[in-house]
């Protein structure tokens, strides 16, 4: 080996050697950082949203049972807008059923005929009058129904003064008012009664039940978790300010529940009963003065009683179904004394016919459908009377539901927020 040789891998030696070994990769990663808490910071977020829920919840809960009650009440009104109108709607078929009636004596009518007919007429303008000042919804179509009514009352002037002088042209004349009143009066009192029913019956669906319940659990959720929060830092289980909150809430809540789900119990009660008993008395009552009037249609156009008699028999259809168990049977009477006058007519004895439909004396058709239509109106005032004074009960009761509802809310609040600053203490 030569010596130059030599000295080379003498020199490569010592450069390894003297080559430093590279540390182990894990040796050179930091030591881990304790992970710690701003327990203070924490503490102000919980009692912050500990605070929001429970205000929130007063806040909220208050509105919805202020709005159950608001709802109760314009039920209510909305109640005694159909009532007014099924009032006018009667009214307005009682006139024509007087009008029509008292045509068939020709010349001067009766005066306590034409008196009860300018008194429903009254009525019936001072209904539409009330309809509008209580309901601005129903004002234009009121507007059209004061006008519609106007040009029957001229119609009906027209058919009497033409009938007093013997002219037959007032036939006619009574024929049109009586088509004003059917065609262009009754549509637009079918829709005004059918928009304030509804009304009435979307107000009573208004209890606010389902949320007061989800703001109630909301709120005790939120508290819960709350509580929790601070369980898992101080190591006790319940939180003494938290935990009163929460259970206030809770309690409020199931009050407020129970008092809601009792009221829409009672407006269902009253949908199903009063106010559909009103409602159908009304609708019977209209039908039972419509079949007077085609009673005596029947004998002012003579020897029709095989076309207008199944008109008259569709009115009674309608009366049958609707009446009460105290109006039906009077019902009935006038029903049997209208069998007379159509056997009277159809056997060819006019006379006696007619003077069956005009009578008033006491057994009379006449007297037996008055009877019915008194009976009947005082039905439908006691029924909705009843619907409405029930819609309006409780007031009291909703209105301190509301405030302490809204106090417990804030009273939680307080509660939330002193329970908190005791761990906060503590920690200090």
């Amino acid at each position: 080996m030569s010596q130059a040789s030599a000295s080379a891998r003498a020199s490569q030696a010592v450069a390894t050697v003297g080559t430093p070994v590279p540390a182990p990769q894990h040796a050179r990663r930091p030591a881990a950082t304790p992970i710690t808490e701003d327990v203070p910071r924490l503490l102000t977020q919980w009692q912050t949203i500990a605070v929001t829920a429970c205000v929130l919840f007063g806040i909220l809960g208050a509105m919805f049972q202020l709005l159950a009650w608001q709802a109760s009440g314009r039920a209510a009104d909305n109640t005694e807008q159909l009532v007014r109108l099924q009032q006018v709607q009667s009214s307005l078929f009682r006139a024509d059923a007087l009008a029509t009636n008292a045509f068939l004596t020709g010349g001067l009518e009766q005066a306590e005929q034409r008196q009860e007919y300018d008194a429903a007429i009254d009525e019936v303008l001072r209904g539409i009058a009330n309809a509008a000042e209580a309901q601005p919804a129903d004002r234009d179509v009121l507007a059209d129904l004061n006008t519609t009514v106007a040009a029957y009352v001229a119609g009906i002037t027209q058919a009497r003064d033409n009938n007093r002088q013997g002219f037959p042209i007032g036939a006619q004349y009574l024929r049109a008012a009586g088509a004003v009143l059917r065609a262009d009066a009754g549509p637009m009192l079918e829709a005004l009664v059918a928009a304030n029913t509804q009304r009435a019956e979307d107000e009573m669906d208004g209890q606010n039940t389902l949320p007061l319940f989800l703001t109630g659990l909301a709120a005790v959720a939120v508290l819960w978790w709350v509580n929790r929060q601070v369980a898992r830092r101080f190591r006790r289980r319940f939180n003494v300010g938290i935990a009163v909150a929460a259970i206030a809430i809770a309690v409020v809540t199931l009050v407020g529940l129970v008092a809601s789900v009792n009221k829409s119990g009672d407006n269902d009660d009253l949908r199903a009963g009063s106010l559909r008993l009103a409602i159908a008395e009304s609708s019977a009552r209209a039908s039972a003065n419509d079949a007077k009037a085609s009673e005596s249609g029947r004998l002012i156009a003579r020897g029709s009683g095989a076309t207008t008699e199944p008109l008259w028999e569709a009115h009674a259809r309608d009366v049958e179904d609707n009446a009460s168990r105290e109006t039906l049977p009077l019902w009935q009477t006038y029903a049997a004394l209208h069998d007379e006058i159509v056997a009277q007519d159809d056997e060819g004895d006019w006379n006696a016919a007619v003077q069956l439909a005009t009578s008033t004396d006491p057994g009379s058709s006449s007297e037996a459908l008055a009877a019915f239509d008194q009976a009947s109106q005082a039905v439908v005032t006691d029924a909705a009377t009843t619907t409405t004074d029930s819609l309006r009960s409780g007031g009291i009761l909703a209105v301190l539901l509301t405030i302490v509802t809204l106090l417990v809310g804030l009273g939680a609040a307080g509660a939330a927020t002193w329970g908190v600053t005791q761990r906060r203490k503590e920690y200090s």
